[in-house]
């Protein structure tokens, strides 16, 4: 057999392999089918029923809610203890790249907080009487 022969029998192979996976979900699809239950919705809305209908499904949505609750507290817990130990683990990369970033932008930083204070100089300086006196 030469390359081309081999080349041929694989796509063949390939081919055949997909009609037959393709035929399968089919086949498996029309079996999941279901009939879909009829609704008559103007005797399930009558005297009342769309007020009933929907306590109905509000009561079983806080059932629901109700039921998870402590495997969501357990999750929400879970997460802030992950979140807690990735900080901690990760704090000196985090603190070495704080630095990194204020030496590489240093004059744009000083540059911002002049502008910042020349803005803000009246409201800046209030503050800072107004904690003088409260100490004092």
């Amino acid at each position: 057999m030469d390359l081309d022969e081999l080349k041929k029998l694989r796509e063949e192979n390939f081919l055949s392999h997909k009609k037959k996976k393709r035929e399968y979900y089919l086949k498996n699809k029309a079996k999941k089918k279901t009939p879909k239950k009829v609704i008559d919705y103007e005797k399930e809305l009558a005297d009342g029923g769309f007020a009933n209908k929907i306590k109905e499904i509000a009561k079983a949505q806080k059932a629901h809610v109700d039921d998870r609750k402590e495997l969501i507290i357990a999750k929400i817990n879970e997460y802030k203890n992950k979140k807690k130990e990735y900080y901690e683990e990760n704090k000196e990369k985090r603190l070495e790249y704080d630095k990194e970033y204020r030496e590489k932008k240093k004059e744009e930083l000083r540059e911002y907080r002049r502008e910042y204070y020349k803005k803000n100089k009246e409201k800046i300086l209030a503050k800072q009487k107004e904690k003088r006196k409260s100490s004092q």
